[in-house]
């Protein structure tokens, strides 16, 4: 059965994220404090210049994440004493008294992002801003290639349930944070007991063939769980033969089973057969649940075998073969010497940034569908009813005023993927289901 608790707080002992940064970006601070240019205001944009090859839309998740990471920025003497061959004493006492000060406006978690969606707008000084690249971008592009598998798994599998079982198939960090993810693009439960810790997301398991093995019989495991756990549950049923094992399962549990499980061969004649033999003796209501390698094809393939929900582990933690989006972090505005705000873009071939600070909206047709993804440059236009607006005010003068439950991002995602057009439906590579139009 699945729990969902509420998360804890966060300690106040929590670590420190100052050190979760690149070496250059600390050199970059001490040299622009020596040249007098490190308070000059400026605009940072975390954006992708595209889509990963293939995909038609991705999913915006590690919001949360990102401004818990923000507010725990700081530079404490443990953190400092690492840093003293890095930098000279003035930046290491610049670094002492370090507290983001600036704005953040991005998109909400769970909402869709296309090429060069501005997802993160950070505008403080060169020196506050420059420090928070490489944790917003580790943090951005890890959840974000998550949620964007898991929402085309949840998607293709519709009204059956996703389960996130990939944390033996990552980093133990990574595993949390991508069963978060998860979760926002509509996974229902995860094994992952630190992220229903730390985030309330909601946990459910039973057993491994460990546990039929362990026992004299398949039967006696059977037994075992049953005593334990209840007729609810989930048994395992191909450790040996899969029809003597359903047949025990049946008997030892009842026709009230909860369900089977299937972990290997071909899932969708073994769904069959079993859905064939389980309603055979009875048990009608017995669910089917199949797990094995899956990704967002193979749950596709699935669809017309009589299975009740997909266990999705390997695919799903390393983005389905898209383990990061490519997000970047780009100066786009800066102040000139007279404290005028100039625009500044990177020109290089292939790797071409846009300056201004922007703006971004979801054009929708009058009955409500996406139809493009708007970025501008200044002042949004007034809202003629059809423009959806994406930018969110997320830090303001420092503080957090972004934070919200995870079950207002899971709400979000379903009605942004909801608005894209029904092509989105489809698995087969290609381009961007709305185009960006810069305006």
């Amino acid at each position: 059965m699945a729990h969902s608790p509420s998360p804890s707080p966060t300690p106040s002992t929590t670590p420190s994220t100052a050190l979760l940064t690149d070496h250059y970006e600390l050199t970059m601070l001490q040299s622009a404090l020596r040249a007098g240019t490190a308070d000059r205001r400026s605009v940072f944009e975390l954006f992708p210049r595209r889509l990963p090859e293939g995909r038609r839309y991705g999913v915006v998740a590690g919001v949360g994440r990102a401004l818990d990471a923000i507010e725990r920025f700081r530079f404490d003497e443990e953190t400092l004493a690492v840093l003293t061959d890095v930098v000279d004493e003035p930046t290491l006492e610049w670094l002492a008294a370090y507290r983001f000060s600036g704005d953040v406006w991005g998109y909400p978690e769970g909402e869709m992002y296309f090429p060069y969606s501005p997802l993160a707008i950070v505008e403080s000084t060169f020196a506050e801003a420059v420090l928070l690249e490489t944790l917003l971008l580790s943090i951005y592009n890890h959840d974000s290639a998550i949620a964007s598998a898991a929402s085309r798994m949840t998607l293709v599998a519709a009204e059956r349930p996703c389960i996130e079982m990939g944390s033996r198939r990552t980093h133990e960090e990574a595993a949390v944070a991508a069963a978060r993810a998860a979760y926002v693009a509509g996974f229902a439960t995860t094994s992952n007991l630190a992220a229903r810790q730390r985030y309330g997301v909601p946990s459910a398991g039973t057993s491994a063939h460990s546990f039929t093995l362990l026992h004299d019989s398949e039967a006696d495991a059977f037994r075992a769980q049953v005593t334990s756990l209840g007729t609810g549950t989930t048994l395992l049923v191909d450790t040996y033969d899969v029809a003597e094992a359903v047949r025990l399962a049946v008997e030892v549990a009842g026709p009230g089973l909860g369900a089977v499980r299937l972990d290997s061969g071909d899932l969708g004649v073994l769904a069959h057969e079993v859905r064939a033999q389980l309603d055979g003796l009875g048990a009608t209501g017995t669910r089917i649940i199949v797990t094995s390698d899956l990704d967002e094809y193979a749950i596709a393939a699935l669809a017309a075998a009589p299975v009740d929900g997909y266990g999705v582990g390997t695919e799903l933690v390393t983005g389905s073969g898209h383990p990061t989006c490519g997000f970047v972090y780009k100066l786009v505005s800066r102040a000139d010497d007279a404290g005028e705000m100039v625009s500044v873009a990177k020109r290089s071939t292939d790797k071409i940034s846009v300056g201004g600070r922007k703006y971004a909206l979801r054009r929708r047709s009058p009955s409500g569908v996406a139809e493009a993804e708007v970025v501008g440059i200044g002042t949004p236009p007034l809202d003629d009813g059809d423009d959806r607006p994406l930018l969110v005010p997320l830090v303001a003068g420092g503080e957090v005023v972004g934070r919200e439950p995870l079950a207002e991002a899971r709400a979000r995602h379903l009605a942004a993927r909801a608005e894209l057009p029904v092509a989105v439906q489809q698995m087969s590579r290609g381009e961007p289901v709305i185009p960006t139009l810069h305006v």
